[in-house]
């Protein structure tokens, strides 16, 4: 059985500390080299069968130097399409997928309606589609794949703030379209790929939210001020505290819930990634403050860790919204 610590170690030795914003083409290839969309699908497709978690700890590496390639996207369409019932060409698709295929999910809402066998309206959060030749689209008409070279099929790219990633929304005017779950099976198939989300998402979050307090760190250690380094000034020492303290926190919930994501409801796995997501920006937003004004230019990357932190904050379902749904079902309980 393979550990998350060599899945760990497997992925820090691809992706070293420190060289943030890797190629894209080259990082994607590198990940489908290294097995790791093999990691959550079940053995019985040709998966390792490892789980979330054991995915969560690779993406949580890749977290730590902004890796570029759309892992987590195409992770999500591959937990949708293997747990969806049988179609034609299931397990090709997911064989052409797992060799390095990029076919992504959409991770923000889609706006669509379904007439027959074709789609219309707007797709949106598609991360890095123009590699991708199909996609697949979650929303309230069920899980439909579409080729993007389809007629009717328009990318249209959305201009981001994080530099890391490349968004896109897709706009359908009566292109064709493959059904693999509607109705109930939907609405299953949702909650599935729901879990596998809010654990690579808080994954991301929290190795980001790490790999940036550590560069702090490391910057109080050099800068000086009145000839004693920055890391010597009380106040500055009880400011990091506090950000260690949430990391902590955020890290110990996400131990408790990823392995538990099989079981676990998706609104306590929810509010794991808002509150896995929140420490992320908290810590990048700090972070800035103590860096000074030099935090905001070209040659710190921490402005890089805060911009992934606050779109993090919105995909898979806002802050706002996990903490109303979570207080709502404490309410209940």
């Amino acid at each position: 059985m393979i550990e998350l610590s060599e899945l760990r170690d497997s992925a820090t030795k691809a992706f070293p500390a420190g060289a943030i914003l890797p190629n894209r083409e080259e990082s994607w290839q590198l990940a489908a080299e290294m097995g790791w969309l093999l990691v959550d699908l079940p053995e019985d497709l040709g998966g390792l069968g490892l789980g979330r978690d054991a995915a969560g700890a690779i993406v949580q590496e890749l977290g730590k130097v902004l890796c570029t390639a759309p892992l987590i996207p195409a992770l999500l369409a591959l937990r949708g399409i293997a747990s969806a019932p049988d179609f034609d060409g299931k397990a090709e698709l997911i064989e052409r997928i797992c060799g390095g295929e990029y076919l992504p999910l959409n991770m923000l809402p889609a706006k669509v309606a379904a007439s027959g066998a074709t789609l219309s309206g707007t797709v949106s959060g598609l991360f890095e589609a123009d590699m991708a030749g199909q996609v697949l689209i979650g929303s309230s008409e069920g899980y439909h794949i579409v080729d993007l070279a389809a007629t009717g099929v328009q990318l249209v790219e959305r201009p981001l703030w994080d530099e890391s990633r490349k968004l896109y929304d897709l706009e359908l005017d009566g292109a064709e379209s493959t059904l693999i779950a509607g109705g109930n099976q939907s609405a299953i198939l949702h909650d599935e790929i729901a879990r596998t989300a809010h654990v690579l998402l808080a994954a991301d979050s929290l190795g980001g939210a790490s790999a940036t307090l550590d560069l702090t760190v490391e910057y109080l250690k050099v800068r000086k001020q009145f000839d004693r380094p920055l890391a010597m000034f009380q106040a500055l020492k009880h400011r990091c505290a506090d950000l260690r303290i949430a990391l902590t926190v955020a890290e110990a919930l996400y131990e408790a819930r990823a392995a538990a994501a099989d079981t676990a409801p998706v609104v306590d796995l929810g509010a794991m990634k808002a509150h896995a997501t929140d420490a992320y920006r908290y810590i990048t937003e700090e972070a800035i403050q103590l860096h000074g004004g030099i935090g905001l230019t070209q040659e710190y990357p921490v402005h890089h860790y805060m911009k992934r932190a606050m779109l993090n904050l919105q995909l898979c379902g806002s802050l706002d919204h996990w903490r109303e749904a979570a207080g709502r079902a404490a309410l209940a309980a």
